[in-house]
């Protein structure tokens, strides 16, 4: 039985962790995730996913700020692992933890494509066909290490971050118990760095949009469905958005159609359907029902 360290803060960390922990072969000793944060308008402690399910199981639990907080080497040190597991934790690791055991990190992308912290909507945003996992081992340098083995997808067009993401923990959590079970046979390959990408946190002013491309305009729609969503610069929020076409040359923002609840809107280039708006600090209606309410008509502007 291999005794496992686990490293993973998200929803995606914690569908991995109980996949390793469904299976007999492996006991997880101690379980790394970030402190619990304030969320929402009344600021309210929420803990992680992975140490909610960790509770469950009454495992040990750490929630350091830093590694390199006095006691945290020790603890991990005390725990004996075998492997050390690492999925979307938040920190980088320390050379002196690097050391302790092998250390595999479950990465949402095909590496070396999006190393850092928005793989998964980068390949949204990039349009990409196809997605996927990568386990690595971990060096100290940002999700560089060598490849143990992948798993990969084609995209559906219609799938949003939300259903990717759930695809993507699935497949990850497959995949971790595959290179767990074989960790002896597997050789590790390096990665090319010159073809390596790499990707930032994710702000709320990126999910901005004008209307200079449909395909721009549904990428990000795609990638940022949920937070921060899509938005004019005059606050207006858009969704339940489809691409029209990706050719035809329009005046930005124009109302082209209305269509049921739905307006079609042009762009520089193409067109996209909208299904609901909403301004600011106002709640959601449909699109038609704004255009309404605002005397907008067809050949008006949202801009």
């Amino acid at each position: 039985m291999k005794r496992i360290v686990y490293m993973g803060t998200p929803e995606y960390a914690k569908v991995i962790l109980e996949a390793i922990l469904k299976d007999n072969k492996f006991e997880v000793t101690l379980v790394l995730t970030q402190p619990d944060r304030p969320v929402g308008r009344h600021q309210e402690l929420m803990s992680p996913p992975v140490k909610s399910l960790a509770l469950e199981y009454n495992l040990p639990i750490l929630q350091p700020q830093s590694l390199k907080e006095n006691g945290i080497y020790d603890a991990i040190v005390d725990a004996k692992p075998d492997i050390i597991v690492v999925a979307a934790f938040g920190q980088l690791l320390p050379k002196n933890i690097l050391d302790i055991a092998p250390c595999i990190n479950l990465h949402a992308s095909l590496l070396p494509l999006y190393r850092g912290a928005s793989p998964v909507q980068q390949c949204l945003l990039n349009g990409d066909k196809y997605t996927g996992i990568t386990a690595m081992l971990m060096e100290e340098g940002l999700d560089s290490g060598p490849v143990l083995a992948y798993r990969y997808f084609k995209i559906p067009n219609d799938m949003v971050v939300t259903g990717l993401m759930e695809r993507l923990s699935y497949d990850a959590a497959l995949l971790t118990i595959e290179v767990l079970k074989n960790f002896d046979n597997l050789i590790p390959l390096p990665q090319t760095g010159a073809a390596a990408t790499h990707c930032r946190k994710i702000q709320k002013s990126d999910g901005e949009v004008d209307f200079s491309n449909a395909s721009e305009i549904i990428n990000k729609y795609r990638a940022f469905y949920g937070w921060p969503g899509v938005f004019l610069a005059n606050g207006l929020k858009l969704s339940g958005l489809e691409i029209v076409d990706i050719n035809s040359k329009n005046k930005a923002g124009e109302i082209l159609s209305i269509e049921n609840d739905s307006i079609i809107a042009g762009c520089n280039k193409g067109s996209i359907r909208i299904s609901s708006l909403q301004a600011p600090s106002k709640k959601a209606m449909n699109a038609k029902s704004y255009l309404v309410g605002r005397g907008l008509k067809i050949g008006d502007t949202l801009i």
